[in-house]
């Protein structure tokens, strides 16, 4: 077993050795590279015996992307040029549904514009929609946070011209925020607030700092898509359609 051991030592340096050998800080390649280029177009002709074997799976991932989950009575778009939006609100009242059921005493949510990857046309919403809006495996957490917390983040908040807010309510006035509110209620200096958001944001993705330090932090242990997905589901369970508004939750004066 020594033996062995020392031979496979020995066989180990000696392959470093011959790659490090004449090693210099730049690459000069001296001779042809090995093998030759593949050109990858629609003149390959297709492998039967591959094609029989994925498509089942195809099929059948086509099927699941393609099933209808809910309606939306309004387009649910996001321009840029504005605090509010129909998307924004309904991925934040998502959020913060879906965030109570798991986590009671949560009374705000907030998301980011950018990491909402597509609108959602009036009509049906499939899952594949779903998943388009958002393709990351973000998770949801509550955060407990200080009045100070919330401060900052309406700041961040504001400094962007607004951002998928429910249930807080700002003014944005020459870039700062104005009579931020939770719940309809003023913030109170003693008071903590349960926000319900994703890891991403949470461990200070966007450049945000507002929710560093929090009271306390609480994983929910449920993908936000999937919460998404829940979330039109049980409207369309009720009977209900997804029927975002503009409703003033950031205002500019």
């Amino acid at each position: 077993m020594r033996k062995l051991l020392l031979f496979r030592v020995g066989l180990m340096a000696l392959v470093c050795g011959l790659a490090c050998s004449g090693c210099a800080r730049i690459f000069t390649p001296t001779a042809a590279p090995y093998g030759r280029p593949y050109v990858m177009d629609d003149t390959i002709e297709p492998d039967s015996s591959i094609i029989a074997y994925y498509m089942p799976y195809k099929q059948q991932l086509e099927a699941e992307m393609n099933r209808v989950v809910g309606r939306t009575e309004v387009a649910l778009t996001k321009p840029g040029n504005v605090p509010e939006t129909l998307l924004g609100n309904f991925f934040a009242d998502a959020l913060l549904e879906e965030g109570k059921r798991l986590e009671p005493r949560a009374q705000l949510s907030f998301g980011t514009k950018d990491g909402l990857r597509r609108e959602l046309g009036q009509g049906d919403i499939t899952i594949g929609d779903l998943f388009e809006l958002m393709p990351f495996e973000n998770e949801l957490v509550v955060l407990e946070l200080s009045a100070g917390h919330i401060e900052r983040l309406a700041q961040f908040v504001a400094a962007r011209n607004g951002q998928p807010l429910a249930g807080l309510t700002l003014v944005i006035r020459d870039g700062q925020p104005h009579d931020i509110r939770v719940a309809g209620a003023p913030l109170h200096p003693d008071s903590t607030y349960f926000l319900v958001t994703y890891d991403y944001l949470a461990n200070g993705g966007d450049n945000l700092r507002a929710l560093e330090n929090p009271v306390s932090r609480h994983n929910l242990g449920k993908k936000v898509r999937e919460s998404l997905i829940d979330y039109v589901a049980r409207h369309s369970e009720n009977n209900k359609t997804i029927h975002a508004k503009i409703e003033g939750r950031i205002t500019t004066d």
